[in-house]
């Protein structure tokens, strides 16, 4: 369970060749990569789990200087060799005449040089070109780095890189053929990854566009990291106008602190006198993403204020450089801010999950309240802002990441990138819907409801309740290339997801509410909402299922023990099934430290929940599924599930993926998943 069930997954890029001139080829010409749909595809017309795999997937972007100009990289993915290029667009800001600048691979591009040049990577290399992909060369000075930022003035770069400073069992005893951990500390492990005895440093450098030189590792001799584990967020790292300073996000724990406590703060670096100022000292939750205003005199950024709450609500702070105050910008707005950027030096705008969508809403530091810029059901975010004009991403149930351009005065959305278009044109997509309806304790519970292409009301259709992870994520107009709300309609469910307590979007109350609680409130919820899904004339009720990841998965093991027969098939995904256990195994502590009320050895009224006590009642056929690199719940909470299901003659399958973790994200891995997803679903409800 985390914040996000479906962050965005940085894929590895597998390039082919190291950065050279080219010539720009014409649009007409640009090559496929295994994204045609056969005609056995256009034939069914509806999406399948092969057509997921055909789809452009858009990555970074950023606005040039005058705001003319985005550049943005699309991956593709080819299922039979799993091979993945990433390579670099540019489209002007009214969506004519998009091209493509690199053909062998290219990614992270940046403008520099006042948007005289592009800056971008190819095969772990730091390269550079012209605006229209001509003179594309290597620059010199620079390697194993991971994230590079090239200041306003164009002079320096930011850049950072593992630094190995821990030593190893092999190293300690002198013999290179043991494979051994010796394990002193918590946070070994992480998410998916075990600590490999170095860690994320920023390093300062000249840059004359040509060569790197004199880098200077800023955090010499620290065992902490920046951009913060697990995501290694670039947003974490800024730059001031100047260029002559930097603030960054690191988290100054380590071992058992770390894995106890969300505290993270923002430092501002001067680089030419090398003096640090922990600008947020003396909050002790998260704090984040810093972003300086234009002249300089700013910081705008993402703090919480609990330690060891994750799920806190995020709040807009600004510090003042010069007199070292801090503001709480958003003070009264009971919904959370993220990807803040300034419009001028006085207005900010910001992105805010909010009532089952992801909108633009902006304030300012004149005391004149937040007001919200767009509207729509979709989602949008995150966003690039210069010159006064706003690029976003734009995302639907319907719809994967595409640009669009933003109207500031009217919030009008216009989606100027069509990555896909050659995919929509030959399939149908189902009609999506909002619902409300009243829970247990009369409350308004929200939901979405998507319906199968060629949806005839007349007939009676199995329902799936989709049960969402988190617990405390947003639960609004998402597009996931594997819980793909699309698909699962597409083979004739109709599919209903509710924001029950626990999701942001809906207030701090409403998130909050979860937290200690369970097998509760969000439980009757699901229990409410499918109730009145059973109710309606197209929903057959005795053909409805339940599916969930994360803490999705847990609501699948503890609706098994409490649903009443509502439910005839299950599918559970990397879900907490014995509290107990999954305590003593999951890696950031401060995470059921609050949400159970701390550890099982304290006999909290919590643990009651967890769905190991509850197996005796399982009598559903339920398909579980886990990743063998999975150290936020690990695999054996998913076994143990599995065992129990089988000892109690429950109708039972375990899918055990050998190289996934948390989420699966291998092309023919993912493949199997659905069709292992559907072929359980369909056994048991059609």
């Amino acid at each position: 369970m985390k914040k996000y069930l479906l962050p965005v997954i940085l894929f590895a890029l597998l390039l082919v060749s190291s950065c050279k001139q080219q010539v720009p080829v014409a649009k007409e010409a640009l090559p496929q990569f295994n994204n045609q749909l056969t005609p056995e595809e256009k034939a069914g017309g509806v999406m399948t789990p092969e057509i997921m795999w055909k789809f452009g997937r858009l990555g970074t972007f950023t606005l040039s200087p005058d705001g003319s100009t985005v550049l943005y990289t699309v991956t593709d993915i080819d299922l039979q060799s799993e091979a993945r290029r990433t390579n670099i667009f540019k489209v002007a800001i009214n969506g004519a005449n998009p091209v493509q600048l690199t053909f062998d691979g290219g990614n992270s591009p940046q403008w520099i040089s006042s948007g005289k040049s592009i800056a971008y990577v190819n095969k772990g290399k730091l390269c550079t070109m012209n605006p229209d992909g001509s003179g594309q060369k290597e620059i010199s000075g620079i390697d194993g780095f991971e994230i590079f930022n090239v200041s306003p003035a164009g002079n320096r770069i930011y850049f950072t890189k593992r630094v190995k400073l821990d030593q190893t069992a092999n190293e300690k005893h002198k013999l290179p053929k043991a494979n051994i951990r010796i394990i002193n500390d918590l946070m070994f492990r992480h998410w998916n990854y075990w600590g490999d005895y170095s860690y994320s440093h920023i390093f300062v450098a000249s840059f004359d566009g040509s060569s790197v030189s004199a880098a200077k590792d800023i955090m010499e001799g620290q065992r902490f990291e920046s951009p913060t584990a697990p995501y290694f967020d670039d947003g974490e790292i800024a730059w001031n106008s100047d260029g002559k300073s930097i603030a960054y996000t690191s988290k100054r724990l380590y071992g058992k602190a770390d894995a106890l406590s969300t505290n993270s703060d923002i430092y501002l670096y001067n680089i030419e006198t090398g003096k640090e100022i922990n600008i947020t000292e003396g909050n002790m939750g998260y704090d984040r993403y810093p972003v300086f205003s234009p002249d300089g005199s700013r910081i705008a950024y993402q703090s919480m204020e609990r330690d060891g709450y994750e799920a806190d609500l995020d709040r807009l702070f600004v510090y003042n450089i010069k007199d070292g105050t801090r503001t709480w910008i958003s003070k009264g707005w009971d919904f959370d801010v993220s990807n803040i950027s300034w419009y001028d030096n006085a207005t900010i705008y910001f992105a805010c999950s909010h009532l089952g969508t992801s909108q633009i809403f902006k304030t300012d530091l004149l005391g004149n309240g937040i007001s919200k810029v767009t509207e729509g059901v979709h989602n949008l975010g995150p966003f690039s802002l210069k010159s006064g004009v706003l690029v976003s991403e734009l995302t639907s149930m319907s719809m994967a990441p595409e640009l669009s351009t933003i109207d500031i005065k009217t919030g009008a959305v216009k989606q100027i990138t069509s990555i896909n278009k050659n995919i929509y044109d030959n399939i149908r997509m189902g009609k999506v819907e909002e619902k409300h309806t009243k829970t247990k304790d009369n409350k308004d519970l929200q939901m979405w409801v998507i319906y199968p292409p060629d949806f005839n009301p007349s007939k009676k259709y199995p329902a799936l309740l989709f049960c969402e992870g988190g617990p405390q994520s947003s639960l609004d107009q998402f597009w996931s290339y594997r819980w793909n709300m699309q698909m699962i309609a597409a083979k004739g469910y109709i599919v209903f997801a509710p924001n029950r307590r626990g999701v942001s979007g809906f207030g701090q109350e409403w998130k909050e509410q979860i937290s200690g609680d369970y097998g509760g409130k969000n439980i009757q919820d699901y229990l409410d909402a499918s109730d009145m899904m059973a109710k309606e004339s197209c929903v057959d009720a005795k053909r409805m299922g339940a599916v969930g990841a994360s803490y999705g998965g847990y609501s699948i093991f503890y609706l098994a023990g409490v649903h009443q027969g509502r439910f005839k098939a299950f599918i559970a995904h990397c879900g907490v099934f014995d509290f107990e256990s999954e305590y003593g195994a999951t890696e950031e502590l401060w995470f059921p430290n609050k949400d159970y009320g701390g550890p099982y050895w304290k006999n909290l009224p919590s643990y009651k929940f967890s769905p190991h006590l509850m197996v005796d009642k399982w009598t559903t056929p339920i398909l579980i599924i886990t990743g063998a690199n999975d150290f936020r719940i690990p695999y054996t909470q998913s076994m143990e599930a599995f065992t129990a299901a089988q000892l109690h003659g429950v109708p039972s399958r375990l899918l055990f993926f050998e190289d996934e973790c948390h989420w699966v994200t291998k092309p023919q891995n993912s493949v199997i998943w659905q069709r292992e997803f559907f072929e359980w679903l369909d056994t048991y409800l059609k």
